[in-house]
């Protein structure tokens, strides 16, 4: 199964990324993801269901560990080939 996270933190701050962001971003690009997309009010990350589980446990305690208060995330399955999900992960499964 293959999985896409959207996420973000805060509390923002427009002038000088904070201490939460740049471990966010830290995190996501350590992992072993197929894809990454980094930006100043939202992250992307694909990859294979372990691997965005393992970096989203993360994500999660060490943005809160660096000061993050508020993190919004969005987690989908995007589907494999053959399995009978769309690739927006609305397909019906096993048809």
């Amino acid at each position: 199964m293959r999985l896409r996270v959207e996420f973000t933190t805060e509390p923002f701050d427009l002038d000088e990324a904070p201490a939460h962001a740049l471990v966010a971003r830290e995190v996501i690009e350590a992992a072993e993801l197929d894809s990454v997309d980094v930006g100043p009010f939202g992250n992307t990350a694909e990859g294979g269901a372990e691997a965005v589980l393992t970096a989203v446990d993360a994500l999660l305690r060490r943005t809160l560990e660096s000061g993050a208060t508020r993190i919004s995330l969005q987690l989908n399955v995007i589907g494999e080939s053959g399995t009978g999900e769309s690739e927006s992960g609305t397909g019906e499964v096993g048809k």
